[in-house]
């Protein structure tokens, strides 16, 4: 689980490469997109212009470069040609890459166009919950920290936070150790060490936590229909607390 100083240098070097995907797409009018066109444009620039690899493809035998998870769907969305984008959703794209034999791995929630003051408050507060996370990370810290404080933040503003799925440690392998829960207890769970590398991911539902698989065999959606949003982060713990790996050109350390 803990990485040497070399290779979280080029753990770093992913990220920063999978941090251009994201200002790429930021670029692009999502209106009238089409999934597929994203996951397209995404394998191209990654393979083509950043010359490195879209770990999700061939993963368990999924066949794309990222999840597109729209509206109701809570993570793991497949890309489609017949899914457009409209004008007033929100949707996620989760991206990984691969550069050097490591993996970065991150993703974003986007406002299509003109979106409702409801969704578009869930995806900030969502956005606002992985940067609580992030900000408990330091050398003897508690994985428990972690998702006390996402939760906490989410059921401030009467969400719910999603159980079925989590964080994980990430490095050579897409999933390794420790799974980093979005929910949890202060001061309980795995003690934070310098070079430990891992995902904080949390998936926020406007309604009930409850989640279904669709028919397809990876979208997973709420039960209840209503709206879920997500962002993540690759993260190290530093000797004196976090480096956030994948941070965007239009963010700063503590969102």
């Amino acid at each position: 689980m803990i990485k040497q100083a070399d290779e979280i240098a080029l753990m770093a070097e992913a990220g920063k490469l999978l941090a251009q995907v994201f200002t790429h797409l930021d670029q692009c009018h999502l209106i009238g997109m089409s999934t597929m066109q994203v996951n397209d444009l995404v394998d191209h620039y990654i393979t083509h212009d950043l010359q490195a690899r879209p770990a999700s493809k061939g993963q368990y035998g999924y066949a794309y470069a990222l999840n597109s998870s729209r509206n109701q769907v809570v993570c793991h969305g497949v890309p489609s040609p017949t899914e457009i984008l409209q004008n007033g959703d929100i949707v996620n794209f989760d991206i990984t890459l691969e550069k050097h034999g490591f993996i970065a791995d991150s993703s974003k929630t986007y406002l299509v166009g003109e979106v409702a003051p409801a969704a578009k408050r869930l995806v900030q507060v969502t956005y606002e919950a992985l940067w609580k996370g992030i900000k408990t990370v330091r050398p003897g810290a508690r994985l428990g920290d972690i998702g006390f404080a996402i939760e906490s933040h989410a059921r401030k503003h009467g969400y719910t936070v999603v159980r079925e799925y989590c964080g994980h440690g990430i490095g050579r392998e897409m999933h390794e150790a420790p799974e980093v829960l979005h929910w949890g207890k202060p001061r309980t769970g795995l003690t934070l060490r310098e070079g430990m590398v891992f995902t904080i991911e949390p998936m926020i539902n406007q309604g009930k936590a409850a989640v279904d698989t669709e028919d397809d065999g990876w979208s997973v959606v709420t039960v209840d229909g209503k709206l879920s949003a997500q962002f993540e982060h690759t993260v190290a713990v530093t000797k004196d607390g976090v480096r956030v790996l994948t941070l965007r050109s239009d963010e700063k350390l503590g969102g």
